[in-house]
Protein backbone atom coordinates (compact mmCIF):
# COMPACT_ATOMS: atom_id res chain seq x y z
CA UNK A 1 0.00 0.00 0.00
CA UNK A 2 1.61 3.44 -0.77
CA UNK A 3 2.08 5.85 1.83
CA UNK A 4 -0.22 8.86 1.25
CA UNK A 5 1.56 12.29 1.27
CA UNK A 6 1.58 15.09 4.11
CA UNK A 7 -0.35 17.80 3.23
CA UNK A 8 1.05 20.70 3.98
CA UNK A 9 -1.21 23.65 5.36
CA UNK A 10 0.45 25.84 3.08
CA UNK A 11 2.21 25.61 -0.94
CA UNK A 12 2.41 28.28 -2.48
CA UNK A 13 1.57 28.51 -6.41
CA UNK A 14 5.38 28.91 -7.69
CA UNK A 15 5.91 27.82 -11.67
CA UNK A 16 8.24 27.90 -13.76
CA UNK A 17 7.29 31.72 -14.96
CA UNK A 18 8.35 33.22 -11.25
CA UNK A 19 11.82 30.80 -11.63
CA UNK A 20 12.31 32.15 -14.96
CA UNK A 21 11.90 35.69 -13.84
CA UNK A 22 13.85 35.44 -10.84
CA UNK A 23 17.38 34.43 -13.32
CA UNK A 24 16.63 37.07 -15.44
CA UNK A 25 16.69 39.48 -12.88
CA UNK A 26 19.83 37.74 -10.95
CA UNK A 27 21.23 37.96 -15.09
CA UNK A 28 20.61 41.44 -15.32
CA UNK A 29 23.06 42.21 -12.32
CA UNK A 30 20.16 44.61 -10.55
CA UNK A 31 19.18 42.68 -7.55
CA UNK A 32 18.16 45.47 -4.90
CA UNK A 33 15.27 47.62 -5.81
CA UNK A 34 15.41 48.67 -8.98
CA UNK A 35 13.06 48.81 -12.33
CA UNK A 36 11.23 45.64 -11.48
CA UNK A 37 10.01 47.11 -8.40
CA UNK A 38 8.85 50.14 -9.71
CA UNK A 39 7.10 47.73 -12.60
CA UNK A 40 5.57 45.62 -10.36
CA UNK A 41 4.50 48.80 -8.36
CA UNK A 42 2.98 50.37 -11.77
CA UNK A 43 0.82 47.03 -12.28
CA UNK A 44 -0.09 46.64 -8.85
CA UNK A 45 -1.58 49.87 -9.08
CA UNK A 46 -3.29 49.34 -11.62
CA UNK A 47 -4.55 45.63 -10.56
CA UNK A 48 -6.02 47.47 -7.03
CA UNK A 49 -7.16 50.56 -9.06
CA UNK A 50 -5.27 53.06 -6.64
CA UNK A 51 -3.38 55.69 -7.44
CA UNK A 52 -0.15 54.98 -5.72
CA UNK A 53 1.96 51.97 -4.97
CA UNK A 54 5.21 51.41 -3.28
CA UNK A 55 6.65 48.44 -2.52
CA UNK A 56 7.90 47.51 0.77
CA UNK A 57 9.27 44.10 2.51
CA UNK A 58 6.41 43.49 4.36
CA UNK A 59 2.90 43.61 5.28
CA UNK A 60 4.34 44.96 8.99
CA UNK A 61 6.80 47.92 6.84
CA UNK A 62 3.22 48.97 4.93
CA UNK A 63 1.49 49.22 8.03
CA UNK A 64 4.24 51.06 9.75
CA UNK A 65 5.06 53.46 7.24
CA UNK A 66 1.35 54.68 6.73
CA UNK A 67 0.80 54.60 10.58
CA UNK A 68 4.44 56.82 10.84
CA UNK A 69 3.75 59.38 7.45
CA UNK A 70 0.48 60.18 8.66
CA UNK A 71 2.11 61.67 12.22
CA UNK A 72 0.06 59.04 14.42
CA UNK A 73 2.24 58.80 17.65
CA UNK A 74 2.24 59.09 21.34
CA UNK A 75 -1.03 60.37 23.22
CA UNK A 76 -2.83 58.87 19.50
CA UNK A 77 -5.21 56.01 19.81
CA UNK A 78 -5.75 53.46 17.08
CA UNK A 79 -8.69 51.24 17.09
CA UNK A 80 -8.13 47.85 15.66
CA UNK A 81 -8.95 44.44 16.13
CA UNK A 82 -8.37 41.64 18.36
CA UNK A 83 -8.56 38.88 15.73
CA UNK A 84 -5.65 39.58 13.82
CA UNK A 85 -1.38 38.58 13.51
CA UNK A 86 0.68 40.57 16.27
CA UNK A 87 2.45 42.62 13.20
CA UNK A 88 -0.77 44.55 13.09
CA UNK A 89 -1.12 46.10 17.11
CA UNK A 90 2.84 45.92 16.93
CA UNK A 91 2.95 48.33 14.06
CA UNK A 92 0.75 50.97 16.13
CA UNK A 93 3.13 50.13 19.50
CA UNK A 94 6.19 51.23 17.18
CA UNK A 95 4.98 54.37 16.58
CA UNK A 96 4.33 54.77 20.04
CA UNK A 97 0.32 55.00 19.95
CA UNK A 98 -1.89 53.05 21.51
CA UNK A 99 -3.74 50.05 20.30
CA UNK A 100 -7.50 50.09 21.04
CA UNK A 101 -9.64 46.83 20.25
CA UNK A 102 -13.13 46.95 18.96
CA UNK A 103 -14.79 43.61 18.72
CA UNK A 104 -16.09 41.05 15.84
CA UNK A 105 -19.03 40.85 14.31
CA UNK A 106 -20.43 37.67 12.97
CA UNK A 107 -18.02 37.38 10.07
CA UNK A 108 -14.98 37.71 12.27
CA UNK A 109 -14.16 41.17 10.58
CA UNK A 110 -14.22 44.29 12.96
CA UNK A 111 -17.78 45.52 14.60
CA UNK A 112 -18.39 49.06 13.55
CA UNK A 113 -20.58 49.24 16.35
CA UNK A 114 -18.01 48.39 18.42
CA UNK A 115 -15.73 50.86 17.13
CA UNK A 116 -18.27 53.91 17.70
CA UNK A 117 -18.41 52.42 21.51
CA UNK A 118 -14.77 52.43 21.78
CA UNK A 119 -13.88 56.07 20.24
CA UNK A 120 -12.10 58.85 22.65
CA UNK A 121 -10.94 62.38 22.27
CA UNK A 122 -7.67 60.90 21.85
CA UNK A 123 -8.47 58.63 18.72
CA UNK A 124 -6.55 59.00 16.00
CA UNK A 125 -7.19 55.95 13.20
CA UNK A 126 -8.90 52.45 12.55
CA UNK A 127 -6.96 49.97 11.39
CA UNK A 128 -9.64 47.50 9.96
CA UNK A 129 -8.03 44.05 8.90
CA UNK A 130 -10.23 42.36 6.37
CA UNK A 131 -9.94 38.66 7.64
CA UNK A 132 -9.81 35.58 6.03
CA UNK A 133 -9.84 37.58 2.64
CA UNK A 134 -13.54 38.78 3.13
CA UNK A 135 -14.30 42.85 2.83
CA UNK A 136 -14.85 44.87 6.02
CA UNK A 137 -17.61 46.68 6.07
CA UNK A 138 -15.89 49.85 5.01
CA UNK A 139 -18.51 52.57 4.44
CA UNK A 140 -19.64 52.36 7.94
CA UNK A 141 -16.19 52.44 8.67
CA UNK A 142 -14.83 55.50 6.65
CA UNK A 143 -18.78 57.16 8.10
CA UNK A 144 -17.26 57.05 11.58
CA UNK A 145 -13.89 58.51 10.42
CA UNK A 146 -15.71 61.34 8.30
CA UNK A 147 -17.79 61.86 11.66
CA UNK A 148 -15.21 62.05 14.00
CA UNK A 149 -11.92 63.17 11.95
CA UNK A 150 -10.11 60.23 11.61
CA UNK A 151 -7.38 58.38 9.46
CA UNK A 152 -7.79 54.92 7.96
CA UNK A 153 -5.43 52.64 7.35
CA UNK A 154 -6.98 49.29 6.34
CA UNK A 155 -4.64 46.03 7.09
CA UNK A 156 -5.20 44.14 4.26
CA UNK A 157 -2.71 40.96 4.47
CA UNK A 158 -5.29 39.07 3.22
CA UNK A 159 -6.98 41.04 0.93
CA UNK A 160 -5.36 40.89 -2.38
CA UNK A 161 -8.00 40.56 -4.45
CA UNK A 162 -10.87 40.94 -2.10
CA UNK A 163 -13.61 43.14 -3.61
CA UNK A 164 -15.42 45.76 -1.79
CA UNK A 165 -18.97 46.14 -3.75
CA UNK A 166 -17.91 46.77 -6.88
CA UNK A 167 -14.25 47.87 -6.19
CA UNK A 168 -10.90 46.04 -5.32
CA UNK A 169 -9.12 46.32 -1.87
CA UNK A 170 -7.02 49.36 -1.91
CA UNK A 171 -9.07 51.32 -4.69
CA UNK A 172 -11.98 52.31 -2.23
CA UNK A 173 -15.26 53.59 -3.43
CA UNK A 174 -14.56 55.89 -6.31
CA UNK A 175 -18.24 56.35 -7.40
CA UNK A 176 -18.93 57.76 -3.50
CA UNK A 177 -15.56 59.77 -3.75
CA UNK A 178 -14.42 57.29 -0.33
CA UNK A 179 -11.10 55.47 0.19
CA UNK A 180 -8.81 55.11 2.69
CA UNK A 181 -6.06 56.78 3.88
CA UNK A 182 -3.28 54.01 3.08
CA UNK A 183 -3.76 50.40 2.56
CA UNK A 184 -1.16 48.37 3.45
CA UNK A 185 -0.75 44.26 1.61
CA UNK A 186 0.96 40.96 2.20
CA UNK A 187 2.44 39.50 -0.45
CA UNK A 188 4.30 37.03 2.74
CA UNK A 189 4.85 33.40 1.79
CA UNK A 190 1.21 31.74 2.78
CA UNK A 191 -0.50 34.70 1.13
CA UNK A 192 -2.74 34.85 -2.14
CA UNK A 193 0.32 36.76 -3.92
CA UNK A 194 3.38 35.60 -2.85
CA UNK A 195 7.09 37.15 -3.41
CA UNK A 196 8.51 35.01 0.02
CA UNK A 197 8.23 38.22 2.17
CA UNK A 198 7.36 41.63 0.79
CA UNK A 199 4.60 43.79 0.65
CA UNK A 200 3.22 46.78 -0.86
CA UNK A 201 1.30 50.55 0.37
CA UNK A 202 -1.55 52.60 -1.78
CA UNK A 203 -2.79 55.47 -1.07
CA UNK A 204 -4.79 58.18 -3.18
CA UNK A 205 -2.80 61.40 -2.00
CA UNK A 206 0.46 62.20 -3.83
CA UNK A 207 1.61 63.89 -0.85
CA UNK A 208 1.17 61.13 1.38
CA UNK A 209 2.52 58.35 -1.05
CA UNK A 210 5.94 60.93 -1.00
CA UNK A 211 6.44 60.71 2.13
CA UNK A 212 6.21 56.71 2.87
CA UNK A 213 8.53 56.96 -0.17
CA UNK A 214 11.42 58.97 1.63
CA UNK A 215 10.78 57.17 5.02
CA UNK A 216 10.67 53.94 3.27
CA UNK A 217 14.98 54.03 2.09
CA UNK A 218 16.67 55.51 5.03
CA UNK A 219 14.91 59.02 4.60
CA UNK A 220 16.94 59.71 1.52
CA UNK A 221 15.11 62.01 -1.08
CA UNK A 222 16.61 59.79 -4.24
CA UNK A 223 15.58 56.73 -5.27
CA UNK A 224 18.92 54.43 -5.74
CA UNK A 225 19.05 53.73 -9.22
CA UNK A 226 17.44 57.02 -10.64
CA UNK A 227 20.04 59.26 -8.56
CA UNK A 228 21.98 61.86 -11.33
CA UNK A 229 21.53 65.01 -10.05
CA UNK A 230 23.33 68.00 -11.01
CA UNK A 231 26.29 67.12 -8.50
CA UNK A 232 26.85 63.97 -10.38
CA UNK A 233 25.64 60.10 -8.84
CA UNK A 234 27.52 60.40 -5.66
CA UNK A 235 25.00 63.01 -4.31
CA UNK A 236 21.61 62.19 -1.91
CA UNK A 237 19.74 63.59 0.82
CA UNK A 238 18.79 62.51 4.09
CA UNK A 239 15.50 64.43 4.18
CA UNK A 240 13.95 62.31 7.47
CA UNK A 241 15.14 59.16 9.58
CA UNK A 242 13.91 56.69 7.44
CA UNK A 243 13.72 53.07 7.61
CA UNK A 244 14.80 50.24 5.60
CA UNK A 245 11.77 48.92 4.23
CA UNK A 246 12.61 48.71 0.14
CA UNK A 247 11.73 45.79 -1.81
CA UNK A 248 14.66 44.08 -4.24
CA UNK A 249 14.02 43.29 -7.96
CA UNK A 250 14.47 39.74 -6.85
CA UNK A 251 11.49 39.27 -5.09
CA UNK A 252 9.61 42.14 -7.53
CA UNK A 253 10.40 39.80 -10.34
CA UNK A 254 8.09 36.90 -8.62
CA UNK A 255 5.85 39.67 -7.89
CA UNK A 256 5.09 40.24 -11.35
CA UNK A 257 4.45 37.03 -12.43
CA UNK A 258 2.10 35.90 -9.55
CA UNK A 259 0.13 39.13 -10.40
CA UNK A 260 -0.84 37.94 -13.91
CA UNK A 261 -2.61 34.74 -13.00
CA UNK A 262 -3.94 36.35 -9.61
CA UNK A 263 -7.27 36.19 -11.17
CA UNK A 264 -6.66 32.55 -11.93
CA UNK A 265 -5.45 31.82 -8.86
CA UNK A 266 -8.52 33.62 -6.94
CA UNK A 267 -10.85 31.77 -9.32
CA UNK A 268 -9.38 28.34 -7.57
CA UNK A 269 -9.50 29.45 -4.22
CA UNK A 270 -12.68 30.15 -4.62
CA UNK A 271 -13.77 26.73 -6.13
CA UNK A 272 -11.91 24.64 -3.65
CA UNK A 273 -13.23 26.78 -0.76
CA UNK A 274 -16.67 26.08 -2.57
CA UNK A 275 -16.22 22.41 -3.02
CA UNK A 276 -15.26 22.07 0.87
CA UNK A 277 -18.77 23.79 1.48
CA UNK A 278 -20.12 20.85 -0.81
CA UNK A 279 -17.85 18.45 1.09
CA UNK A 280 -19.34 19.42 4.70
CA UNK A 281 -22.71 20.86 4.02
CA UNK A 282 -24.49 17.80 5.93
CA UNK A 283 -21.90 17.60 8.98
CA UNK A 284 -23.37 19.38 11.64
CA UNK A 285 -20.91 19.32 13.82
CA UNK A 286 -18.88 22.45 12.32
CA UNK A 287 -20.09 25.95 10.49
CA UNK A 288 -18.58 26.24 7.41
CA UNK A 289 -17.25 29.75 6.53
CA UNK A 290 -19.59 31.63 3.31
CA UNK A 291 -18.99 34.15 1.00
CA UNK A 292 -19.17 37.61 1.63
CA UNK A 293 -22.30 39.66 1.22
CA UNK A 294 -20.13 42.76 0.94
CA UNK A 295 -18.26 41.90 -1.74
CA UNK A 296 -15.94 39.58 -3.52
CA UNK A 297 -14.52 36.91 -1.00
CA UNK A 298 -10.22 36.43 -1.87
CA UNK A 299 -10.39 33.18 0.37
CA UNK A 300 -7.33 33.59 1.74
CA UNK A 301 -8.27 31.46 4.56
CA UNK A 302 -10.85 28.38 4.98
CA UNK A 303 -11.88 28.37 8.82
CA UNK A 304 -14.26 25.81 10.34
CA UNK A 305 -16.13 26.28 13.50
CA UNK A 306 -16.13 23.90 15.79
CA UNK A 307 -19.34 22.89 18.02
CA UNK A 308 -17.06 21.47 20.86
CA UNK A 309 -19.84 20.89 22.97
CA UNK A 310 -21.43 18.04 20.04
CA UNK A 311 -18.06 17.10 19.02
CA UNK A 312 -16.55 16.19 22.59
CA UNK A 313 -13.31 16.53 21.94
CA UNK A 314 -10.57 19.65 22.02
CA UNK A 315 -9.37 21.33 19.43
CA UNK A 316 -6.32 20.65 20.15
CA UNK A 317 -7.02 17.12 19.90
CA UNK A 318 -9.21 17.55 16.38
CA UNK A 319 -5.92 19.16 15.06
CA UNK A 320 -3.91 16.55 16.51
CA UNK A 321 -6.30 14.25 14.51
CA UNK A 322 -5.65 16.04 10.69
CA UNK A 323 -2.28 15.88 11.98
CA UNK A 324 -2.38 11.86 12.69
CA UNK A 325 -4.15 11.66 9.39
CA UNK A 326 -1.32 13.61 7.16
CA UNK A 327 -3.25 17.11 7.36
CA UNK A 328 -1.76 20.25 8.20
CA UNK A 329 -4.39 22.91 9.72
CA UNK A 330 -3.25 26.04 11.97
CA UNK A 331 -5.77 28.49 14.11
CA UNK A 332 -6.38 32.11 12.79
CA UNK A 333 -5.69 34.10 15.05
CA UNK A 334 -4.69 33.37 18.63
CA UNK A 335 -6.09 36.70 19.99
CA UNK A 336 -4.22 39.98 20.48
CA UNK A 337 -5.54 39.90 24.67
CA UNK A 338 -4.14 36.57 25.08
CA UNK A 339 -0.30 37.07 24.27
CA UNK A 340 2.01 37.46 27.00
CA UNK A 341 3.56 41.02 25.64
CA UNK A 342 0.30 42.68 25.44
CA UNK A 343 -1.98 41.01 28.25
CA UNK A 344 -0.69 43.32 30.55
CA UNK A 345 -2.22 46.14 29.00
CA UNK A 346 -5.00 47.72 30.15
CA UNK A 347 -6.86 48.49 26.82
CA UNK A 348 -5.91 45.10 25.46
CA UNK A 349 -8.02 42.99 27.87
CA UNK A 350 -9.68 40.24 26.79
CA UNK A 351 -12.74 41.09 28.57
CA UNK A 352 -13.44 43.81 26.33
CA UNK A 353 -13.40 41.71 23.05
CA UNK A 354 -15.92 38.64 24.52
CA UNK A 355 -17.24 37.73 20.91
CA UNK A 356 -13.68 37.43 19.44
CA UNK A 357 -12.44 35.13 22.60
CA UNK A 358 -15.75 33.20 22.21
CA UNK A 359 -14.79 32.64 18.26
CA UNK A 360 -10.87 31.83 18.32
CA UNK A 361 -11.97 29.08 20.83
CA UNK A 362 -13.74 27.05 17.93
CA UNK A 363 -11.71 28.19 14.90
CA UNK A 364 -9.50 25.66 12.95
CA UNK A 365 -8.01 26.64 9.09
CA UNK A 366 -7.89 23.76 6.87
CA UNK A 367 -5.59 24.25 3.90
CA UNK A 368 -6.48 26.10 0.79
CA UNK A 369 -4.83 26.64 -2.14
CA UNK A 370 -4.75 26.71 -5.93
CA UNK A 371 -2.61 22.92 -6.52
CA UNK A 372 -4.77 21.30 -3.55
CA UNK A 373 -5.95 18.28 -6.04
CA UNK A 374 -9.97 17.30 -5.88
CA UNK A 375 -8.74 13.70 -4.31
CA UNK A 376 -7.19 16.19 -1.22
CA UNK A 377 -9.83 17.79 -0.60
CA UNK A 378 -12.15 14.60 -0.27
CA UNK A 379 -9.37 13.38 2.03
CA UNK A 380 -9.33 16.16 3.77
CA UNK A 381 -13.13 16.37 4.35
CA UNK A 382 -13.53 12.73 5.03
CA UNK A 383 -11.14 13.26 7.70
CA UNK A 384 -13.01 15.86 9.22
CA UNK A 385 -16.31 13.63 9.14
CA UNK A 386 -14.14 10.74 10.73
CA UNK A 387 -12.73 12.67 13.53
CA UNK A 388 -16.35 14.28 14.36
CA UNK A 389 -18.10 11.11 14.24
CA UNK A 390 -15.78 9.18 16.17
CA UNK A 391 -15.52 11.97 19.17
CA UNK A 392 -19.54 12.21 18.60
CA UNK A 393 -20.37 8.76 18.90
CA UNK A 394 -17.18 8.28 21.91
CA UNK A 395 -19.54 11.39 23.66
CA UNK A 396 -22.86 9.88 23.25
CA UNK A 397 -21.74 6.45 24.68
CA UNK A 398 -19.78 8.03 27.80
CA UNK A 399 -23.17 10.43 28.70
CA UNK A 400 -25.24 8.79 31.53
CA UNK A 401 -28.97 6.90 30.81
CA UNK A 402 -32.05 8.53 32.31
Amino acid sequence: MTERRFIPFHRPAIGQAEIDAVVAALQSGWLTTGPRTAQFESEFREYVRAPHALAVNSGTAALHLALHALDIGPGDEVITTPLTFCATVNTILHVGATPVLADIGADGNIDPASIRQKLTSRTRCIMPVHYGGAPCDMHAIWSIAREHGLYVVEDAAHATGTYYGAWPIGAGDPSRGLSSDAVAFSFYATKNLVTGEGGMVTCHRADLMERMRILCLHGISKDAWNRYTEKGNWYYEVAECGFKYNLSDIQSAIGIEQLRKQEALLRLRAARACFYNELLEDVEEVETPRDSALGRHAWHLYPLRLDLDRIGISRADFIEGLRQRGIGASVHFIPIPLHPAFSGRAELAATHVPRAMALYQCLVSLPLYPDLSSGELEYIAASVKEIVHQSSRTLKAAAPTA
